[in-house]
């Protein structure tokens, strides 16, 4: 098998000129590839400005933009899967809490990270934005006091007036 081909092997989503996009919360649609650097710790970042999902009372939309902050372990989110997948919940009602760590846990359920966060910056309605953040450490990684941090940190960004910060 060429390198080309192992790279790619279980990725049904990228290339596919037919993309099919579901009408409701599926996380079968996530799929990862190898990390080529386990030995190196680096962050990868994910912005979806366009993410949108409804209010489960009300079946408004409800419109955020998304942050995804990850350490790799053996395994990476394909993004184009990521992408249909956080269309998925589209049609979708689930506060906005809910939202964020049911992605959360998809994610570490998908691809076992060293560490992830999930932020989710919902646009006012009613004249009250709501940003819910997650996080997660992986046990033993080395990241538990990051994750404990990082939880308390991220509100002194939202309170110096840099909310849109990931």
């Amino acid at each position: 098998m060429t390198q080309a081909a192992r790279e790619t092997e279980g990725l049904t989503l990228l290339g596919n000129q037919h993309t099919q996009y579901a009408q409701d919360y599926d996380p079968s649609l996530l799929e990862t590839f190898e990390n080529k650097h386990p030995e190196r710790d680096y962050m990868v970042t994910f912005r979806c400005p366009e993410f949108t999902t409804l209010c489960p009372i009300t079946g408004q939309p409800d419109f955020a933009t998304l942050y995804i902050n990850y350490v790799p372990g053996e395994r990476m989110v394909e993004s184009k899967s990521l992408k249909l997948y956080l269309f998925s919940f589209r049609n979708h009602g689930d506060f906005h809490e809910d939202v964020v760590n049911v992605i959360l846990n998809d994610l570490v359920a998908l691809m076992d990270p060293k560490y992830i966060e999930v932020r989710g910056m919902f646009y006012p309605r009613g004249g009250i934005s709501i940003y819910p953040y997650a996080n997660w450490a992986r046990p033993g990684a080395g990241y538990e006091q990051l994750a404990a941090e990082r939880m308390f940190s991220q509100l002194a960004d939202l309170d110096s007036g840099d909310g849109a910060r990931g």
